[in-house]
């Protein structure tokens, strides 16, 4: 496995080792110790999350102000453009994000630490997103920031207007959001 910094340091892309032939393919999604020493880390999931998705469906940006949680996330069907941002205050790239496409073909995995807000935009026809999590889900803390504030400026490839959950709809722009200190 190997880790690559995005333009957030923390967010790391991760990239198994493949081996394929005219038979198919196989990787270990996900082995602890090679974790570890790609990233540095030593996290324990507690969560795996699946989600199904249509194009143009954007989901995000969400983040648990009380029990954040680090993910480890990718795709198993299709394609997604997937962003995350820094919403600690203290932090040097409060407010930034930083965007990777993630792909069943690509088969690149993406950590990012508690303390950001995720969301995802799917490019194909339909995706199949999976996700580990350090902490169990807690609806009455989470929270969504806007996916289109412009104080965040993220470049989303969308066709038209993306297809939005009501709770999407209603996000908060990062001014007004309650963010990590």
């Amino acid at each position: 496995m190997q880790a690559t910094p995005t333009a957030i340091p923390e967010v790391q892309i991760l990239e198994p080792k493949i081996f394929g032939d005219d038979r198919g393919f196989f990787f270990e999604s996900y082995n602890k110790k090679a974790f570890q020493v790609a990233t540095g880390l030593d996290v324990e999931f507690v969560q795996d999350n699946h989600s199904k998705s249509a194009r143009n469906v954007l989901r995000g940006l969400h983040y648990q102000i009380q029990h954040p949680q680090g993910k480890l996330v990718r795709v198993i069907q299709g394609a997604v453009f997937d962003v995350s941002v820094d919403i600690r205050r203290s932090s040097p790239t409060f407010g930034q994000h930083a965007a990777v496409e993630l792909s069943a073909e690509n088969k690149r995995q993406l950590w990012i630490p508690p303390g950001f807000a995720h969301g995802f935009l799917v490019l194909s026809e339909t995706a199949e997103f999976l996700y580990k999590t350090t902490d169990y889900y807690f609806p009455e803390h989470e929270r969504c920031i806007a996916w289109d504030d412009p104080a965040i400026g993220v470049s989303w490839p969308v066709e038209g207007p993306p297809a939005l959950s009501a709770k999407d709809r209603q996000g908060f722009s990062l001014g007004e959001a309650a963010v990590f200190e």
